[in-house]
């Protein structure tokens, strides 16, 4: 007992979930049901009301048929026998009185409703032959027909009547009631007749066709959601239908009526197609069977004549048009039990209006409903696609709005955070200004310490031993040098490097002039060393004072008699550099393995200070010497560095 119990335990909360579903389900669609039962009486309703009100004072219901070769009285409305009577088609005969005082208001004959097609006849004269407007010789269409009466032909007391009616199938011919009487009182009710069968369809089909053009350029703006096409073909196959004039018989077009036929099924058949995708399912494969009863019709049309085509959409193309309904309302009701939301309630109580009208229809055709012979699944289905074509339109317009204001307000957020990133990079720029400056100064203050500052303080050294004035002249023209070229390295020379070189020149040539040593100035290329626009002034400094300083060790050390300076600039892989070498032609030095000088400590520190200042600009400094003469050569890098290198 105690596992019976345990097992049950546990199936209990695997069982539990399914009957709290099953109640949220029947909460949702029992409403929704409920709902679609009343829509269905307000539309049955509807449909009473729908008929319009015939004079029946002027009706003449009694008439003589003679049709298979037997007269006998019939009382109109009357469905033939015969589905197929153009050869012998039923022939009524009737009478009407007319008073000459009547003659003055005119009068017409006015047929609410038939099928196929009337020819009318007053005293043996034809008055009215409907076979001359093609769409009125449309069952689905419901379409009037009046005609004036000549004065003429009216003879006072009875006038016979004759209606000859052309059917061509497959449903039975169908007379309604013939009025005759004046123009003025038959006119309101054929206008009114006209109106909504007639008029009301036209404007129907022409928004449909403007909303599948509407449609088809969404389509096309959105090709992830074919749910716009779909519907589109769907209204354009509706306004084939309605806007191309059927085939007349004995005119024999079967390719036109084909088409025409099987238009229907393929168009119901696409707004199933159109709900599933709309409503967020996937298309199943074995969907497509859907469309196999259009696709017969309209290859039977295209190959064989009419009645076939006819028949095969009574047997196929209709029951096809209703389980497509029936579909529709079925994908409609499980839409709305997940759902909830508006579009599924609207478009199902849409499609229970067309459901309804259908079965209205098929009673009408099989004749269960003897008295009336009105189709208005097609005006109801033109319907339902312009509700449901607006409102997808709607929808469109609808986010191309929440698309123009999330646009608006991003575009206000990106203006927002510019103006947070102008003024973030403002204050950068100026603390970056104020770190360059502040660097600047530092070095400024470097290179006047470590040049001008020695210089003052071995003038005050020299001053207070009591050195005599050419010492300290001497020492005071060393600082005034040093400032000098501290001075002249500020200025902005485009970087140009052979400009500060050139100052440098006059400099030196001053400075040897004395010990009688002959500068050697060559420039082995037409630029001399390459523009380098991010050449700073702290890049000309250690240049300078690499070249003062070689120069000064040949003045001190090397007893030369001729400095050569030569300018060069070689091209590498990556891009050229510059190359600047000072030779002399003294008695040189020996360089220990380390590359510093040997013995002199005072020129070990000279080189290993113009290492340095070579390494903060990012150049190569190499050491040459022997007994020949010493030579200096500054490699420049193919790009000054922003930053002093020295610190590695």
């Amino acid at each position: 007992m105690s596992e019976v119990t345990a097992k049950a335990s546990i199936k209990a909360p695997g069982k539990a979930p399914a009957r709290p579903r099953r109640q949220l389900i029947a909460s949702r669609l029992v409403p929704y049901l409920l709902l679609q039962v009343l829509i269905v009486v307000i539309t049955i309703v509807g449909l009473g009301l729908l008929q319009p009100i015939d004079p029946d004072e002027l009706a003449l219901n009694g008439f003589s048929l003679r049709e298979n070769g037997v007269t006998r009285p019939v009382t109109l409305p009357h469905f033939t026998t015969s589905r197929y009577s153009l050869d012998d088609p039923p022939f009524y005969t009737g009478s009407f009185t007319f008073r000459r005082g009547d003659a003055a208001a005119g009068w017409s004959v006015y047929l609410p409703r038939f099928s196929n097609a009337v020819e009318v006849a007053v005293d043996g004269v034809v008055v009215l032959d409907s076979r001359r407007d093609a769409n009125a010789n449309r069952p689905d269409r419901n379409t009037p027909q009046i005609a004036a009466i000549p004065a003429s032909l009216l003879r006072e007391g009875a006038n016979e009547i004759t209606v000859r009616l052309f059917v061509w199938g497959p449903l039975k011919g169908f007379l309604d009631t013939v009025y005759v009487g004046p123009d003025a009182a038959l006119r309101p009710a054929f206008e009114t007749r006209t109106l909504l069968f007639v008029t009301l369809p036209v404007v129907f089909s022409a928004w449909q066709s403007i909303l599948a053009v509407i449609l088809a350029i969404m389509w096309l703006m959105r090709r992830r959601e074919p749910v716009y096409g779909v519907l589109a073909v769907a209204m354009v196959l509706g306004v084939m239908q309605a806007f191309m004039p059927p085939p007349v018989p004995p005119a024999t077009v079967s390719r036109l009526a084909a088409v025409l036929l099987a238009s229907a099924p393929i168009e119901s058949a696409l707004i199933v197609v159109f709900g599933v995708l709309f409503f967020g399912w996937r298309w199943p494969r074995y969907g497509t069977l859907l469309f196999a009863p259009g696709l017969i019709v309209f290859v039977v049309g295209l190959i064989a004549g009419p009645p076939l085509p006819r028949i095969l959409f009574l047997l196929l193309g209709i029951p096809t048009v209703g389980i497509c309904l029936f579909l529709m309302a079925c994908v409609t009701a499980a839409a709305v039990v997940r759902r909830q939301d508006a579009a599924s309630f609207t478009i199902g109580c849409a499609v229970t209006i067309v459901l309804t009208c259908w079965v209205h229809d098929m009673l009408s055709v099989s004749e269960i409903v003897t008295n009336e012979r009105i189709f208005v699944s097609r005006l109801s289905y033109s319907a339902m696609l312009v509700a449901i074509g607006a409102g997808l339109t709607w929808r469109f317009a609808r986010a191309l709005n929440q698309v123009d204001s999330f646009a608006g307000q991003l575009v206000t957020r990106v203006r927002e955070a510019e103006e947070r990133l102008k003024a973030s990079f403002a204050r950068e720029e100026e603390r970056a200004r104020a770190a360059a400056l502040a660097n600047e100064r530092t070095r400024l203050m470097r290179d006047l310490h470590d040049g001008l500052g020695g210089q003052l303080v071995s003038i005050v050294a020299l001053s207070e031993r009591g050195q005599d004035g050419a010492t300290i002249t001497d020492a005071a023209r060393a600082a005034l040098k040093d400032l000098r070229l501290v001075i002249d390295s500020m200025d902005d020379i485009g970087g140009d490097l052979m400009l500060a070189l050139g100052s440098w020149r006059e400099r030196a040539t001053a400075q040897l002039r004395p010990h009688d040593i002959t500068l050697d100035w060559r420039v082995a290329t037409p630029q001399g060393v390459p523009l380098h626009p991010e050449l700073r002034p702290w890049h000309v400094i250690q240049i300078v004072r690499i070249l003062d300083e070689a120069v000064t060790n040949a003045v001190k050390h090397a007893q030369a008699h001729r400095i050569t300076v030569t300018i060069d600039t070689f091209d590498a892989g990556e891009g050229p550099y510059g190359v600047i070498s000072v030779t002399d032609d003294g008695h040189g030095f020996a360089i220990a393995g380390d590359g510093e000088a040997g013995r002199n400590g005072q020129t070990a520190r000279g080189l290993r200070n113009m290492r340095n200042r070579a390494a903060r600009c990012g150049a190569v400094l190499d050491l040459s010497s022997d007994a020949s003469g010493t030579r200096v050569r500054l490699q420049l890098p193919q790009r000054f560095p922003d930053s002093d290198m020295a610190a590695s």
